[in-house]
């Protein structure tokens, strides 16, 4: 059976505390058991030499045994289970505890044995009879006896400081496992909240509402990690989503131009409205080249993205590469006035020279398509530590900021218009950044409306 957080929290609390309770009330209980009992030990010596001292003083007022003041020293100590006989220096009784009053002493035996044997289970006490010497003038006058239950024994006060010490530890355990409970519910429900409400923010974008946000903030680190996760999750399943929309739309807007175009100039023909001439044939026949192109661009991305993309790596000048690039399309640097400047150095790149060529190939040609006339295209090669950077900036008509996220996705196209004078299907650079990220390098763009773009590869020299 599953339990929510806050009940295995709260349960938590409780049985940590329940643990500390039971441990600090055993340990507490042995230890002041212990020293209690030690206690108790050298209270009754100090009570034994009392007695003898009592004697003691009331024979050197008196020289003789005082019979009245050991009679109340006894009688007391009876009370407190002690027993005393005195004796003289001939060893004649002068005073005997039992003798004077059997059933009394009997009656504290009983009490005291029935006590420590409910207190200590296993107590096994012994009477025990100790003998002091009464001396005078460092003569010896007499002896005292004095009979209890060894090795201790506790009287009623003792048993009641005992009792109340254990009231005292239940009532501590009792209090602190309300005030554990108390915390515990506290706690569960300050760390449950936030998470619940995580919970309820996925639940909603694992719906499809990808606007969902937690906009509370926890002061909890790893709460707060999993708050910004969720939010970020959210934001990007948000782009994703608006992102599938318009690849759906533009993808149906690439396919359904050239086979609306074919379908009315096949119906055309078909119905004998027009002639098949050899000048419509090769209109159909450039649609057909247009989707081929569209389709051979997709399986290109496809296997520029899949893992399993082989990398035929051999060691080339990359500035010689470049050059060859750039002569190529020498036309139409010539037919727009462009001025295209090269910047070379000498770089070794070990890399798939035909991979590496199709991203400056691409990257040189949206130079020039969005390069107005008279403008100004520069293209730079050079060395960054282990690293080979080739930076690829025109004059042109630049990109928003908020296009700039999105350049390298599938069929992203800026010019909203799709004018076939600007472009093909958006796939381009979708394909360049395969490439580059297929060779373990990274591309970067940076542009300004009206100021022009500048894309920069960045390539392991070692690939």
């Amino acid at each position: 059976m599953k339990k929510s957080l806050r009940k295995k929290l709260s349960l938590s609390y409780i049985f940590v505390t329940m643990i500390c309770v039971v441990l600090i009330s055993i340990l507490s209980n042995f230890f002041l058991n212990k020293q209690f009992k030690n206690y108790v030990i050298q209270e009754h010596e100090r009570k034994n030499q009392i007695i003898v001292t009592a004697v003691n003083q009331q024979y050197s007022t008196n020289k003789k045994h005082n019979t009245d003041v050991i009679k109340s020293v006894g009688i007391e100590a009876i009370e407190n289970g002690v027993f005393i006989t005195v004796r003289d220096a001939s060893g004649k009784t002068i005073w005997d505890a039992e003798a004077y009053d059997n059933s009394k002493c009997e009656e504290v035996k009983n009490h005291l044995t029935s006590t420590m044997e409910t207190l200590f289970p296993n107590w096994k006490g012994i009477y025990t009879k100790d003998d002091y010497n009464i001396i005078n003038n460092s003569k010896k006058v007499g002896v005292i006896e004095i009979g209890y239950y060894g090795p201790f024994y506790y009287n009623d006060n003792d048993i009641l400081y005992s009792k109340t010490l254990n009231k005292i530890l239940i009532s501590v355990g009792i209090a602190s496992l309300c005030i554990a409970l108390i915390v515990g519910l506290l706690m569960a429900k300050r760390l449950s909240k936030p998470i619940l409400n995580v919970i309820d923010t996925a639940e909603m974008i694992s719906k499809g509402d990808y606007s969902q946000r937690i906009e509370k903030k926890s002061d909890i680190e790893e709460i707060d990690k999993l708050t910004r996760s969720i939010n970020n999750l959210g934001k990007s399943l948000y782009e994703q989503e608006k992102l599938r929309k318009r690849l759906t739309r533009d993808v149906s807007h690439e396919l359904r131009t050239p086979l609306t175009t074919l379908q009315s100039h096949m119906e055309a023909l078909i119905d004998g409205i027009w002639e098949p001439t050899t000048d419509r044939l090769i209109g159909c026949h450039e649609e057909i080249l247009r989707l081929n192109r569209l389709v051979g661009d997709l399986e290109k991305l496809n296997l520029y993205e899949s893992e399993n993309l082989i990398l035929n790596k051999t060691k080339f000048k990359l500035g010689e590469v470049i050059k060859n690039i750039v002569f190529n399309f020498e036309k139409e640097i010539l037919t727009k006035e462009i001025e295209l400047i090269f910047y070379d150095k000498e770089i070794v790149l070990y890399a798939d020279k035909d991979k590496v060529r199709q991203v400056i190939v691409n990257l040189i040609s949206n130079a020039l398509k969005y390069t107005q006339k008279s403008g100004k295209v520069e293209v730079k090669l050079f060395q960054d530590g282990l690293y080979t950077k080739v930076s690829v900036k025109d004059s042109g008509l630049g990109i928003s900021e908020k296009d700039l996220p999105y350049v390298f996705e599938r069929f992203y196209r800026v010019d909203k218009s799709r004018n076939k004078l600007t472009g093909g299907a958006g796939i381009g650079l979708t394909i360049t950044k395969s490439i580059v990220e297929a060779h373990m390098g990274t591309i970067n763009v940076e542009s300004t409306i009206n100021q022009g773009t500048e894309f920069i590869i960045k390539l392991p020299m070692n690939s």
